[in-house]
């Protein structure tokens, strides 16, 4: 207990000349604690009692006086006369990290002052400790003393711990995977720039090497790795190995212990067409996504590949997509979706698929996306948008829907589609 008190008090120990300023009312409120914690049996009361005001302190932001709180709560586990453990190491780890990187007057030096020693007072949570002190240098830009941190922690033994900790020593090797790309990176980068250098390969390819080991093992682990696997394929891609980096985007996609992720598609789907892939297995990828995120930006492109087709159902499809894009709030002043939506109707020959779409829609678009508010405010902020809404508006909005009877007619004039719009309660047209 003595040795947290030490560990806490010191990146503010007035030597360093950072000694943190405590107001009257808190010195009001740490004497009153300090005298409920005399007694054994207050001292679980008084443990809750200044985490409470530890807490208190960090919602509103005010980390001087956290910082404050928690000095005071390190002491008063010296008057621990229970011989119960109070777990408190990792406590002071967690609440006293979070200060510091949000305190005014914090400093790497201190930061580190103050993770060594929890890395030693709490074996059991070691890697963790070492992947969060990594995460806080390369925070602060310190891109070689993270990696070397990582090294060191990579290298930790400790009996049973070792086996314990596995997942995190895969995440630390995982993350100097990481390193070892962006130095890969860098000097790929010089190569593009100036040319071959003998030198400049050889670092290359030591970096790819070692970057290459760490990040095929943490993709094989079930999970979302999506920073990962894009460096791999990145590296794959550039020397040339094509039918890999395919095989561990599919791997990524589909394999069924994986959880669900939209991103695995799109990246396959963006491999496949830089590779040129036919359009089947590009609709093929495209499809999946949309079942999973029906307003992906890449819908877009979904519907402009079926719209092409030769076969009728996948114009079907086609349409389907951008009515259901448009159905997200973050679609809704989406310039591109709606002129996608604005084409197809000006060309669209099944006019019973618009009547089909429409019919499921007409209970809630028109306030979702037709209100009078909503058709101002568009006009004023964008007039690209507000000319392909007036145009899909004036399809669907006719009160005769004269529109479904014949040929689709174009909406030239807005003042003619703000009269088909629902007029806000007791205004008249």
């Amino acid at each position: 207990n003595k040795m947290y008190c030490e560990v806490i008090k010191a990146p503010w120990s007035s030597n360093s000349g950072r000694a943190v300023v405590c107001n009257n009312w808190l010195f009001a409120v740490s004497s009153v604690c300090s005298s409920f914690c005399e007694s054994k049996f207050n001292f679980k009361k008084c443990k809750e009692l200044c985490l409470s005001f530890i807490q208190d302190a960090m919602l509103q932001k005010q980390w001087k006086r956290a910082a404050e709180f928690l000095t005071f709560y390190v002491e008063s586990l010296e008057k621990d006369f229970s011989r119960e453990p109070v777990g408190a190491s990792e406590i002071i780890w967690r609440i006293g990290s979070e200060i510091l990187r949000h305190h005014p007057d914090s400093s790497v030096k201190e930061f580190n002052t103050f993770i060594e020693p929890m890395k030693t007072l709490s074996v059991k949570r070691y890697l963790k400790v070492c992947l969060e002190h990594a995460f806080y240098l390369l925070h602060n830009g310190l891109i070689d003393e993270a990696y070397q941190n990582l090294s060191l922690a990579e290298s930790w033994r400790f009996g049973e711990q070792t086996v314990i900790q596995d997942k995190e020593l895969k995440l630390i090797q995982a993350y100097l995977g990481l390193l070892d790309y962006y130095k890969w990176s860098k000097q790929k980068n010089i190569l593009l720039e100036h040319g071959k250098y003998l030198s400049v390969e050889q670092e290359m390819h030591s970096c790819f090497r070692k970057a290459a080991v760490n990040l095929k093992e943490i993709i094989k682990i079930p999970g979302v790795w999506d920073q990962f696997v894009k460096c791999y394929v990145d590296m794959l891609e550039f020397y040339g190995d094509h039918n890999e980096a395919r095989q561990v985007l599919n791997e990524y996609a589909y394999n069924p212990k994986f959880p669900a992720n939209p991103n695995a598609h799109v990246y396959l789907y963006q491999f496949l067409k830089r590779h040129g892939e036919s359009k089947k297995s590009l609709i093929s990828v495209l499809k999946i996504l949309h079942d999973i995120v029906p307003s992906h930006e890449l819908m877009i492109d979904f519907n402009t590949m079926l719209q092409k087709s030769k076969k009728r159902k996948r114009r079907r499809l086609g349409l389907e997509v951008i009515f259901t894009a448009l159905d997200y709030a973050g679609c809704k002043e989406n310039v591109k979706a709606w002129s996608c939506l604005a084409r197809q109707m000006k060309q669209i020959k099944h006019l019973a698929w618009i009547k089909q779409e429409w019919n499921s829609r007409k209970d809630w678009w028109p306030a979702f996306h037709f209100s009078h508010y909503l058709a101002k405010k568009n006009w004023q902020e964008n007039e690209s948008l507000s000319y392909e809404k007036a145009l899909v508006g004036g399809c669907v909005l006719s009160e005769n829907h004269q529109q479904f009877g014949k040929k689709v007619k174009i909406v030239t004039s807005l003042a003619a589609f703000f009269e088909m719009l629902p007029k806000p309660s007791g205004v008249s047209g």
